[in-house]
């Protein structure tokens, strides 16, 4: 089936599927007319609640969609031509390479990707405006060989009228799976039009893979083969490398009350780590999983279509592409304010990445620790205040069933190691408060708890040996008082 007649089809598609919800809305007012009007019956009566509830979920679902795709401010900052006079340069010279338009706005954003938009009217028939977004961390990434092939492709879904017929594309696509997700309370009519998405997504993400080829046939024409293909290799592994940036180090944001002061340069240093840069490699060499459900084709199958491509004459600029930009640092400094939201930014302390880790790690491990099992030992023992002694003394007298019953009181999950996990974690509280250990940044691997020689502190087998055997309470207790902690210790609130 030829790309065209794909994507006529999608078209029919999705005004088929308006048809639909025009035809169960009918039906709902035809039958219920019939029902109060004509021929009342009981029977009938639980068909037209059915009925008209599935019509009422449909016509929500289709308002939410659609409030949705209205609603929303642009990703990123724009930046205006005086402000990066080469990087605009440079897209408009590759328009008028791949015989299109240049974009009326450029946006910088700190994704990992590069795309382009188009607001269209008339099914897109006509075209309004043009957005063009390139991702802050591709362009501390690519070379400026390989940002012009990614630019080069991006521009060449305009070229191609991809986007033209996107707009009106994706936002069926939305609204499908907002009437999906939306009549889960009606199994029946939820059946009909799930099965009528996949129908849909199936055909028009066909589309969208066909047309990413095309716009790498423009990638190559505009930065040769070699540019092309490692600007897809370098965004393959940088989009696995922010994620697991985004998910070992962003996720401390708002522990402690603290946020990154710079994010990309947390993003750079971890891209320069031996360790993680072969981690990501690792990463990037396993089999990826295709779907006929994907809107790009996978990056072998691109590879080898980019390999057949022919040559074009090409003089290599393997400078980095941060030389688009006239100056980097500020421009990071702009996109990373649009990262967070306003409470974020008026709420949180910005902090260097060593303090986030540091004050984030405590927070998120053993702040809780710490306080629950002080709470945990004054119920247990009846004391007067939440010593920290008084989960000790529990322990001493045999009553660890009661203290794992008051932390799962307090919100903790039941496990064969709660006690010995919670106090382990309670311990390294102790060491931090103390001023014996503090948590440490690594871009190698996880934060490390390390005491102020530098030697890793392992605290959690020592835990599980006492909570094993309560005759190790006084040892405990005698370390602790070798490192300044008081019986009467009470910990600071959480």
């Amino acid at each position: 089936m030829t790309t065209a007649l794909r994507a006529a089809l999608a078209f029919a598609l999705l005004a088929g599927f308006y048809v639909l919800v025009g035809l169960i809305l009918a039906a709902a007012v035809l039958f219920d007319f019939w029902l109060f009007f004509v021929d009342f019956h009981a029977g009938g009566l639980k068909v037209a609640v059915l009925l008209t509830f599935a019509a009422g979920a449909l016509v929500r679902a289709l308002w939410v969609a659609r409030s949705r795709n209205r609603d929303g401010d642009e990703p990123g900052v724009a930046v205006a031509r005086e402000h990066e006079p080469e990087l605009w340069r440079t897209v408009e010279e590759l328009a008028a390479r791949v015989r299109t338009g240049a974009p009326d706005e450029i946006r910088l954003v700190a994704e990992v990707n590069a795309a382009v938009s188009e607001d269209t009217r008339f099914l897109g028939l006509r075209a309004t405006r043009r957005r063009m977004y390139i991702g802050l961390p591709l362009v501390e990434t690519l070379t400026v060989d390989e940002m012009r092939a990614v630019l080069g492709h991006e521009l060449g879904h305009y070229s191609g009228a991809h986007t033209r017929l996107g707009a009106p594309v994706y936002r069926g696509r939305a609204a499908l799976i907002a009437t999906v997700r939306g009549l889960g309370d009606h199994p029946i009519v939820q059946r009909l039009f799930s099965w009528y998405a996949k129908l849909y997504l199936r055909i028009s993400q066909a589309v969208s893979r066909r047309q990413e080829l095309e716009a790498d046939e423009f990638a190559v024409a505009i930065a040769g083969r070699e540019a092309a293909a490692g600007a897809l290799r370098k965004v393959h592994a940088t989009a696995l490398a922010w994620e697991l940036f985004a998910e070992d180090y962003l996720t401390l944001t708002g522990a402690g009350g603290n946020r990154p002061a710079r994010v990309l340069e947390g993003f750079r240093a971890l891209l320069g780590d031996p360790a993680r840069r072969a981690e990501v490699a690792r990463a990037s060499e396993r089999p990826e999983e295709v779907s006929p459900y994907d809107s790009h084709p996978g990056l072998a199958e691109r590879l080898a279509a980019i390999a057949l491509l022919p040559e074009p004459g090409h003089r290599p600029d393997r400078r980095p592409a941060t030389a688009l930009l006239a100056d980097p640092e500020r421009a990071a400094a702009a996109v990373e304010q649009t990262i967070w939201s306003p409470e974020a930014l008026s709420g949180l302390r910005p902090v260097p990445w060593e303090e986030l880790v540091e004050r984030g790690m405590y927070a998120l491990r053993n702040e809780e620790a710490l306080h629950d099992l002080a709470v945990a030992g004054r119920r247990v023992t009846g004391a007067p205040m939440p010593y920290l002694d008084a989960a000790f003394e529990a322990l001493a007298r045999g009553r660890r069933a009661d203290l794992e019953a008051e932390l799962l009181r307090l919100g903790w999950n039941p496990s064969d190691t709660l006690l010995a996990g919670v106090l382990g974690q309670a311990l390294e509280a102790v060491l931090v408060q103390h001023g014996q250990a503090r948590w440490t940044l690594s871009w190698s691997g996880p934060a490390r708890l390390l005491f102020e020689d530098g030697e890793e502190v392992l605290v959690r087998e020592y835990a599980a040996k006492v909570v094993a055997d309560p005759m190790g309470v006084p040892g405990m207790r005698q370390w602790l008082a070798g490192l300044g902690v008081a019986p009467d210790y009470v910990p600071v609130p959480a």
